[in-house]
């Protein structure tokens, strides 16, 4: 007997938000420089950037090592608050 199209059916993937394209700029790095110190493809960058693909939990804890942060720094489940938005937070706090 074969599953029916319910039984089957997947749940969608969920996008995996990141800050590649921000860390990169921050540490003047083209994504061929990112992709070679990692050892991926410069493509698979810029895919990882604009949420076409989601890495591997392994290729994930590979690129918040290269960045020297924590993953959840560098990749979440849900956007990331602009910049901004974080850093004038902080130093309102701070004054």
């Amino acid at each position: 007997m074969s599953p029916t199209p319910k039984q089957t059916k997947q749940m969608p993937d969920e996008p995996i938000h990141n800050r590649l394209a921000v860390l990169r700029a921050e540490r003047e790095l083209s994504r061929r420089d990112l992709a070679d110190a990692i050892g991926i493809h410069y493509q698979t960058v810029g895919y990882l950037e604009r949420g076409e693909y989601s890495p591997s939990l392994a290729l994930a804890f590979r690129i918040a090592r290269f960045f020297e942060l924590p993953i959840e720094a560098v990749f979440a489940d849900r956007p990331f608050e602009r910049m901004s938005a974080v850093v004038y937070d902080q130093r309102g706090a701070s004054e």
